[in-house]
C-alpha cells in the first residue's frame, strides 16, 4: 500500500489516498496524469494523483492548518480510493463541467429576484450529480434560505452554498496574472501567507495599487517569496530610506539591488552610487570620518591634483617677483593659445581704420556748395 497526495475539486482540495492495487500503482509510476474516482467528504468526484507521500511527509502536511481565507473548512483531507476512472467517468466529468457553465447564468438570474448582497463566483457538480456547490463572496453573513429553495426547485438536486474569501475567488476562477503566467493561487499555491504594506516598503516596490495588487485586489502573493531573503539583508543594513548625516552632507539609502547584492546610495552631490552590501560597514565608517568613497573619491583626487597645480603656478609667480623686484602680471605668465593669438589686434590695420574714419567725418562736416539761381 502506498499513500498518494491527490488534488480534487475546483477549490483545489488536497487529500491523502491509500492505494492497494498493484496494477494501478505500477501505472501511476509511469503516468501521474491518470484520473481516479475518489470518495471525499463532499461525495464522489474525480481527482489527480500528485505523488507518493512518505509517512514523514504525511505527518508534516497534517501538522499544518490549511484552510480557506474566510472559512474554517480544511483544504487537506483524507479521501478514499474507489477505482481508476474509465471512459464513462471521464465523459460524465466533462458533462458536469458543461452543466456548470449553463447553471451559473441561471443562478445569477434567480439571485436578481432576492434582496441579498452576494456575488456568485462559480458552480460545481459532483460526479453523481446528487449535489451542487455554489461558491459566493459576501461582506457579511447572509440569510439565503429562500434563495436556496429557488435553486433546489430549479436544478432538482441538493444545493450547498459555500462562502469564500476574495482570494479564494481568484483560486477557483483562475486567470492570467500581470507577469503573463497563470495565477499562483489557481495553479500550485496551497495557502495564503499574510502580506502587509511593510513587506512592499522593505522591497522598495512602487506603492502603486495597480502594480502590487493581484486579480483579487489584494497584495500579490509573490511579494512573500523573497521576503525572507530581504529580511536577512535588512538585518545587516539600516532601514530603507535611512540617512547618514556627515559634515560633507547627507547620504540616503535609496534602494536594494537583491540580484547584485548591493545598495544604491544617494550622495550629497545628487549622484546615485552603488555600494556592495559586504562593503557597507566600511563605507559608513569612511563617510562618518570625512573620507571620500567610490566615484567621489576619484573626483576628490582630481580636485586635489588641480589644486596642487594651481598652488605650484602661484608659487612660481611669487618667486619670479622676488627675484626681479618687478610686478608681474599674472596673465602674462600664462602662455597664449593660438585662438587668443588670432584675437590680438593688428596696429597697422587699426591705424588705417582710424584714418579712414577721420576722413569720412571731415567730409560729412564740409559744407555743400549752394546751387546757382536759374535765370
Amino acid at each position: 500500500m502506498k499513500t498518494y497526495l491527490t488534488i480534487f475539486g475546483k477549490p483545489r482540495y488536497l487529500g491523502f489516498t491509500n492505494i492497494n492495487d498493484d496494477k494501478i500503482l505500477n501505472e501511476l509510476e509511469t503516468n501521474n496524469t491518470k484520473w481516479l474516482v475518489l470518495k471525499t467528504f463532499r461525495g464522489y468526484e474525480m481527482g489527480l494523483p500528485g505523488g507518493i507521500m512518505t509517512p514523514e511527509q504525511v505527518g508534516k502536511y497534517k501538522s499544518e492548518t490549511i484552510t480557506f481565507e474566510d472559512s474554517t473548512e480544511m483544504i487537506l483531507q483524507d479521501v478514499d480510493f474507489v477505482r481508476e476512472a474509465d471512459a464513462e467517468d471521464i465523459i460524465n466529468y466533462h458533462e458536469c463541467r458543461r452543466l456548470e457553465r449553463e447553471a451559473l447564468p441561471k443562478a445569477r438570474a434567480l439571485l436578481s429576484g432576492h434582496e441579498i448582497k452576494i456575488k456568485l463566483v462559480d458552480v460545481e457538480y459532483m460526479l453523481d450529480r446528487k449535489k451542487v456547490f455554489f461558491y459566493f463572496t459576501a461582506e457579511q453573513r447572509i440569510d439565503f434560505r429562500a434563495y436556496v429553495r429557488d435553486l433546489a426547485h430549479e436544478f432538482k438536486t441538493r444545493i450547498e452554498m459555500r462562502q469564500i474569501g476574495i482570494r479564494d475567488e481568484a483560486r477557483i476562477v483562475k486567470g492570467i496574472a500581470s507577469c503573463g503566467r497563470p495565477c499562483c493561487c489557481g495553479y500550485w499555491l496551497r495557502g495564503f501567507s499574510p502580506i502587509s504594506i511593510k513587506i512592499v516598503k522593505e522591497q522598495r516596490s512602487a506603492l502603486n495599487p495597480t502594480k502590487i495588487s493581484g486579480l483579487c485586489g489584494r497584495l500579490m502573493c509573490c511579494m512573500s517569496y523573497e521576503q525572507e531573503l530581504y529580511s536577512e539583508l535588512w538585518e545587516k543594513l539600516p532601514g530603507p530610506g535611512a540617512k547618514i548625516r556627515t559634515e560633507q552632507g547627507t547620504y540616503i539609502l535609496e534602494s536594494l539591488d537583491l540580484g547584485r547584492e548591493r545598495v544604491n546610495i544617494r550622495f550629497p552631490n545628487g549622484r546615485l552610487v552603488p555600494v556592495l552590501i559586504s562593503e557597507f560597514p566600511d563605507f559608513q565608517t569612511s563617510v562618518l570620518n570625512g573620507e571620500e568613497w567610490g566615484i567621489d573619491k576619484e573626483f576628490a583626487e582630481k580636485q586635489k591634483a588641480a589644486k596642487a597645480r594651481i598652488e605650484r603656478i602661484e608659487r612660481e609667480k611669487r618667486e619670479m617677483r622676488e627675484r626681479s623686484g618687478v610686478k608681474v602680471n599674472a596673465r602674462s605668465l600664462r602662455p597664449s593659445t593660438p585662438h587668443e593669438a588670432k584675437r590680438k589686434p593688428n596696429k597697422q590695420a587699426s591705424n588705417k581704420a582710424n584714418t579712414q574714419q577721420q576722413g569720412q567725418a571731415q567730409r560729412k562736416r564740409r559744407p555743400r556748395p549752394k546751387p546757382a539761381n536759374k535765370q
